[in-house]
């Protein structure tokens, strides 16, 4: 798997997540599969079906988490102001519209385009990885091909 880009408070937060998920997540799911083995024929029981479904979906999550941490690279607070980088902050020109956007690039984890943090994985994210101050980057989408001009980077 490749490398997770966090933030220390993202990463806290999976720490947190997975502590509960392997203590009272397991111990809340344990007492589902319980109660409904106590329906009787579990053949035909779709209660604990449910529950066993639902622990399936809680062991994935932790295996999922636990890969993630184990994978995560910290973003640093501070950075080479220089070019675009994964946490840092890069006021961009579209070029078509002539509009200014800001984004934040981060790991593709605590990515959320509606409030102008974008994945590192995201076309425009991969684009714009590099860039300096003045380049003109071109970003294809399903949608068509679109340019950014770099206008600052901040950390």
């Amino acid at each position: 798997m490749a490398e997770v880009f966090l933030t220390k408070e993202a990463y806290k937060e999976l720490e947190e997540r997975l502590a509960y998920l392997k203590s009272d997540g397991r111990v809340d799911v344990a007492e589902k599969i319980r109660v409904a083995r106590s329906f009787g024929d579990i053949s035909e029981n779709s209660e604990y079906d449910a529950a066993r479904e639902e622990e399936a979906l809680l062991e994935q999550e932790i295996v999922q988490i636990e890969e993630n941490l184990r994978n995560a690279k910290i973003i640093k607070g501070k950075g080479d102001t220089s070019k675009v980088g994964v946490g840092c902050t890069v006021e961009v020109l579209d070029m078509e519209f002539n509009e200014n956007l800001t984004l934040r690039i981060m790991g593709s984890i605590e990515s959320d385009p509606t409030i102008g943090q974008i994945s590192n994985e995201s076309p425009t994210g991969r684009a714009l990885i590099g860039a300096e101050k003045g380049d003109v980057v071109e970003v294809t989408t399903p949608a068509g091909s679109i340019k950014y001009k770099v206008l600052a980077i901040s950390y």
